[in-house]
């Protein structure tokens, strides 16, 4: 096992005046397991391709532990490779797919027998050897391609997007395998998916990219209770953060009706842009007329043990929607008036023109 480091890692495509990677600073623990989401065309798979050897750097360094693979050739770099199709042989049975590359690699077949055997065993495919992939499901696929890369006992494992090709139920349970597997198998881990959900869910820490820039690295948990900027902010959650555009006046700022004191870290470092409020849809309630924001209920999402209301606002901008967790026994009905007032220890300020998280 291996740290893997990224250090000021640039690429730079032909014909482009900007990077797809730019300047990339993260390191990956030993054994950890890091999530890289983002938004399509972030640069999140060519980072991953980076590492992999797939995409040459054209700025900075790559390490695996004490060793620059910078201009190592991929094949030399003992990276396992899990990709978003399964990329499986049809006519070759799921151990011989599992085994290929021991087999190029010239290992005797009592060793990979062994191998596939104990990956097969790890990934509950002991009964599926002997079939070929048309006879599996999209799931016991995705599991296939894991074993060829486990048998290989990688020093570093990177997945672009495996889980994409699969239904709904399938990801959620999927997502819940590899990352049990990747703990008992404590192999350092570079996973990638625009899915932020399947991001929080499964990583020991998150870095978010955009347009090639690392924005926040940190724990699942931080990202959601601090994020560092509005992209963050609007980024992570389902469903995302509220974010108001509001002027500051004196040390208060005004949605429609509503008045909040910034509070006193944010009100020192707010600019002539004002400052962006956010709001989780968790934190908001239904109160009394004239107690909240005045609203109106375009839309209510039943989901059984959650609620969501769409409600229309008056900005200083105009009209804006924002989005409410409320009581699903008894939610209110589409076209009403509601009320909504925001819990005030749960609320992000930030900058108005840097977009920087300026206070809790």
């Amino acid at each position: 096992m291996a740290t893997v480091t990224f250090d000021h890692a640039t690429r730079l495509y032909d014909g482009s005046q900007k990077p797809a990677v730019d300047s990339l600073d993260l390191e990956i623990g030993d054994g950890e397991f890091l999530v890289l989401v983002g938004p399509s065309g972030c640069g999140k798979s060519t980072s991953l391709r980076m590492l992999a050897g797939l995409e040459p750097v054209n700025g900075g360094r790559i390490r695996i532990g004490d060793r620059d693979v910078t201009d190592v050739d991929a094949s030399d770099r003992d990276i396992a490779m899990v990709f978003q199709t399964y990329a499986l042989y049809p006519h070759m049975t799921v151990a011989e797919n599992m085994g290929f590359a021991l087999k190029i690699g010239r290992v005797n077949k009592a060793e990979i027998r062994t191998r596939v055997e104990e990956a097969a065993k790890i990934l509950d495919l002991t009964d599926y050897l002997d079939r070929k992939p048309k006879a599996l499901s999209g799931g016991q696929r995705q599991r296939v391609a894991m074993g060829r890369a486990i048998v290989r006992n990688p020093q570093v494992f990177c997945m672009d997007e495996p889980l994409s090709n699969l239904d709904a139920k399938l990801r959620v349970q999927t997502r819940t395998q590899i990352a049990s597997l990747q703990r008992r198998l404590g192999v350092t881990t570079l996973y990638v998916t625009h899915d932020q959900v399947e991001a929080m869910t499964m990583g020991d820490r998150v870095a978010v990219l955009k347009a090639g820039v690392l924005q926040q690295c940190a724990s699942p948990r931080e990202l959601y209770d601090r994020p560092g900027n509005v992209f963050v902010a609007g980024f992570i959650g389902s469903p995302a953060m509220n974010l108001f555009d509001l002027q500051v006046s004196g040390a208060e700022v005004h949605l429609g009706n509503f008045t909040m004191k910034l509070p006193t870290a944010a009100s020192g470092k707010a600019g002539d842009q004002g400052v962006t409020l956010g709001v989780r849809p968790e934190d908001l309630r239904l109160v009394g007329a004239d107690e909240g924001i005045p609203a109106t209920v375009e839309l209510l999402e039943e989901l059984g043990s959650d609620a969501f209301l769409h409600a229309t606002v008056e900005g200083s901008n105009g009209a804006q929607v924002l989005v409410a967790r409320v009581d699903p026994q008894s939610p209110p009905a589409r076209g009403t008036e509601v009320s909504l007032a925001p819990t005030t220890d749960h609320l992000h300020w930030f900058d108005g023109a840097s977009g920087q998280r300026i206070s809790a």
